[in-house]
């Protein structure tokens, strides 16, 4: 850092003798001897930009792209337009940082606030935020609004949640002292039975998401229902944003909450994130909701203004009573998600439905290969789980000719063995899906 830093040999020297010092070293007098580090510490020594760059390339040179890929399970490979990355370039938008001092940051605090009125209007809900870190913390989030709304401590999240927003919100929750109970699960979907057998007036939230895990469409309507009954608030949990082109959305079908992993919407995987957090509530509990709210209103000439809003920045800082110490947010990212989605417009609907079609032909055509099974019969939207022979072994052999065919199930769930949770988006073609199934007859042939 000393190549930036400006100061002058006179510099330092003046500045030294204000404070009544001859040397750096005695700014360090405090710290014990013995914790001084006296060596140079193990680096290699500082490159020329040309020789870093080339440095970089080699390493890129390491990486495999693989040839096709299935894999989804939380994190997808859709096609963004070359708007998106156009636009999050501008020098405007390069900070995601909370814009406190709205007379200067109305750029940024309008696109905020268009953001948060497609993902309201996607989701069915009254108000969004203006984003949350991503999908798994932003559920966490969430399962903390509702116990602090209804004034209780236990949460149902049914199993057919994704497993890792599963983590996140028992790690939130045990912090705030909350009974994380987890519903079974009935033939891919959450088994109602379990969640009437368990849900009572202590229960804050029922959480349920949909496609959920397995990529099966959960029937929400009847679960919040059950949830209400019990004076209960329904979460909804999305990780396929896309689906929400051609669902009927969350508040339609009785949701309190929607949370949702906005990745899908213009933004890359990317060895797994950044991704982007959504977050949308029905009126009643707006003051509730964490993070930042950008409000549209007038300024003194009477021209449109937008203004962060029904927040104080102090509630953030109040402990543990505060309703959430998230006091920033994705902003970058929702920026791309706004962006995406304004280039798109109503064609998501269309591009939800080529994504559902080219998912269904990949698993009429899957089933036709021996040693694949069907394992769910409820409808599904781009994700689904066939039962494959030695699954673990074809995974292996087919990464060894740049296939990845998708996600073992049995890291996660034990009792569903050999079977693989398969992705197909826009970006897969009909030719892949065919090769796929090619690959997959032979790796399992020679696997008997």
């Amino acid at each position: 850092m000393t190549n930036y830093i400006p100061n002058s040999d006179k510099d330092k020297k003046l500045m030294m003798d204000a404070i009544g010092i001859k040397n750096t070293d005695e700014l360090f007098t405090d710290i014990p001897k013995e914790k001084i580090l006296t060596n140079p510490l193990n680096l290699p020594r500082g490159v020329s930009e040309i020789e870093l760059r080339q440095n970089m390339k080699d390493i890129c040179k390491k990486n495999i792209i693989p040839k096709l890929s299935f894999l989804g399970a939380g994190c997808y490979n859709h096609f963004i337009p070359s708007t998106v990355n156009s636009v999050i370039s501008r020098s405007e938008f390069l900070t995601a940082y909370t814009p406190y001092q709205p007379e200067i940051s109305q750029g940024s605090l309008q696109i905020m606030y268009e953001f948060q009125s497609m993902i309201a209007s996607l989701s069915g809900m009254d108000a969004a935020n203006a984003s949350m870190y991503d999908g798994a913390s932003a559920l966490a989030e969430a399962a903390s609004v509702t116990c602090l709304s209804k004034g209780k401590n236990t949460i149902l999240i049914s199993k057919s949640v994704h497993p890792e927003y599963r983590d996140v919100v028992r790690t939130y929750m045990k912090a705030r002292d909350v009974n994380v109970i987890e519903i079974e699960i009935k033939d891919g979907v959450t088994d109602k039975d379990d969640l009437k057998n368990r849900v009572n007036e202590d229960v804050a939230a029922v959480i349920v998401q949909s496609p959920n895990f397995f990529g099966i469409i959960e029937d929400q309507e009847k679960i919040s229902d059950i949830a209400h009954k019990n004076n209960a608030l329904m979460v909804s949990c999305v990780t396929e944003s896309i689906s929400l082109g051609i669902l009927k959305s969350p508040g339609s079908l009785g949701a309190d909450i929607f949370i949702g992993e906005g990745q899908s919407f213009g933004l890359t995987p990317s060895f797994g994130g950044p991704h982007l957090g959504l977050f949308a509530v029905k009126k009643e509990l707006v003051r509730k909701m964490p993070g930042r709210i950008v409000g549209k209103t007038s300024d003194a000439d009477g021209k449109d203004a937008y203004v962060l809003t029904l927040q104080a920045r102090e509630q953030h800082i109040r402990r543990e009573k505060a309703c959430s110490n998230i006091c920033t947010n994705q902003g970058l990212c929702a920026i791309a998600a706004s962006v995406y989605l304004s280039t798109v417009g109503k064609k998501l609907k269309d591009l939800a439905y080529q994504n559902m079609q080219k998912a269904h032909y990949a698993f009429d055509t899957l089933l036709q290969v021996d040693g694949c099974e069907k394992v769910f019969e409820n409808p599904f939207f781009n994700e689904f789980v066939l039962k494959v022979k030695n699954s673990r072994e074809i995974k292996s052999k087919l990464e060894e000719k740049n296939i990845i065919i998708g996600l073992l199930l049995e890291d996660f769930y034990p009792e569903l063995k050999d079977c693989i949770l398969f992705c197909v988006t826009e970006l897969t073609r009909k030719e892949d899906i065919d090769d796929l199934a090619k690959e997959l007859s032979v790796a399992i042939g020679d696997s008997l």
